[in-house]
């Protein structure tokens, strides 16, 4: 991924905490706005708008150092016995600061009871400092009105809670965003991989196809030197196809029915009447694509594993094509001896050229009988 795609992704998720920090911040304006055209005794007062400002300035410079130093801890560095350290130790000087910050009572909200108590029962003041220390509780368990307040009060707790939340709302965000980064990488390494591996079976095919050939002409050059020739000419155009249109992801189905139809008339050369081909393909041609020399590969198998010199033998290709599909037959015999050789690239070849290019969107049927064997291939046409 390029340079300015990642600054691209992290302006956006600037531009989202920005967003909401002007929400939070816009707040206490819109709530004295709507006060003030409900009661219109009341007046703008900025300074009502500044301590509530006050309040939200800690949230904000620990949300950017909690943004900016510590989330990329966790999140691009995974070093997560640091990251809680440290947030632990933040929210526990947080909590102690929100404790020594709360607005405190006057000192005359809690001498006042005392004072009136004191009189009442002709005590001089400093005697109530003197009044039992296991005082009973109140009945209404609420507590006593001279008590001094709680080391922890409910805004406290809040404030901890807020800041708890905010710290993770952060992670998940970043969480976001990085998991966005890594399917577009992870997206981008397949693409890749793809484009690597179909070009590796595509050389395959190459020279198995050149060298299957070759082995044809070989064997008419003592039968018939001049039709030799001829078939040397239209080999030269099966090789340009092969060269030049076999690199590319797809070409035009009219020209991978073309080079069929030659190929299958080349091997017809080589064999007596005691071998029955037959090849039906569709006049028409629609303006569809198709990966190629896909369904050649079922054709040479079954010229190179179907041919018997010593009984009879058969193989039938049919095409059909309708606006979306393209459904391929070949059933040839099988030979009493199958071809031994080796180094042929074949049906495991286009296997995984049919997984690579259509996942689960085709179907390849075959049918391996004791004299029979069949392909059926269904792929769609882009």
């Amino acid at each position: 991924m390029t340079r300015n795609y990642w600054m691209k992704q992290s302006r956006l998720e600037n531009l989202i905490y920005l967003a909401v920090w002007s929400l939070l911040f816009a707040a206490p304006l819109l709530s004295l706005y709507v006060r003030m055209v409900s009661d219109p005794s009341i007046t703008f007062n900025w300074t009502e708008v500044f301590i509530v400002w006050l309040h939200f300035l800690p949230f904000l410079l620990l949300f950017l150092v909690h943004n900016y130093l510590l989330a990329p801890v966790l999140v691009h560095g995974h070093k997560r016995i640091a990251y809680f350290s440290i947030v632990a130790a933040i929210t526990i000087a947080f909590t102690v600061y929100q404790c020594s910050n709360r607005p405190v009572r006057p000192l005359g909200h809690y001498q006042k009871p005392l004072m009136e108590n004191a009189f009442k029962h002709n005590r001089p003041p400093h005697d109530c400092h003197n009044k039992p220390k296991n005082r009973p509780p109140r009945r209404d368990g609420k507590r006593p009105a001279d008590a001094p307040p709680p080391i922890i009060g409910e805004r406290d707790i809040l404030a901890v809670v807020m800041l708890i939340l905010m710290f993770g709302a952060n992670l998940g965000i970043k969480g976001y965003f990085r998991g966005r980064d890594d399917r577009k990488r992870l997206a981008e390494l397949e693409r890749e991989n793809l484009e690597q591996q179909l070009e590796y079976l595509r050389y395959q095919i190459n020279p198995h196809f050149f060298m299957n050939t070759l082995n044809n002409i070989h064997a008419l050059v003592d039968i018939n030197p001049e039709q030799a020739k001829n078939t040397i000419l239209e080999l030269s155009k099966m090789m340009r196809y092969v060269l030049y249109e076999g690199n590319k992801q797809c070409v035009h189905l009219y020209n991978e029915m073309d080079f069929i139809r030659h190929y299958v008339a080349l091997m017809q050369l080589r064999y007596t009447e005691k071998v029955k081909i037959t090849l039906d393909l569709p006049e028409t041609v629609p303006d569809r694509q198709v990966p190629p020399l896909i369904l050649i590969t079922f054709i040479e198998n079954a010229f190179k594993h179907g041919i018997s010199y010593q009984r009879e033998s058969f193989i039938n290709v049919k095409v059909t094509i309708d606006s979306h599909h393209l459904l391929f037959t070949c059933c040839n015999s099988k030979a009493e001896k199958p071809n031994q050789e080796k180094g042929g690239v074949g049906l495991a070849n286009v296997r995984k050229r049919l997984n690579l290019l259509y996942a689960h969107s085709y179907t390849l049927k075959i049918q391996d009988d004791a004299e029979i064997y069949n392909v059926e291939l269904e792929i769609p046409l882009t």
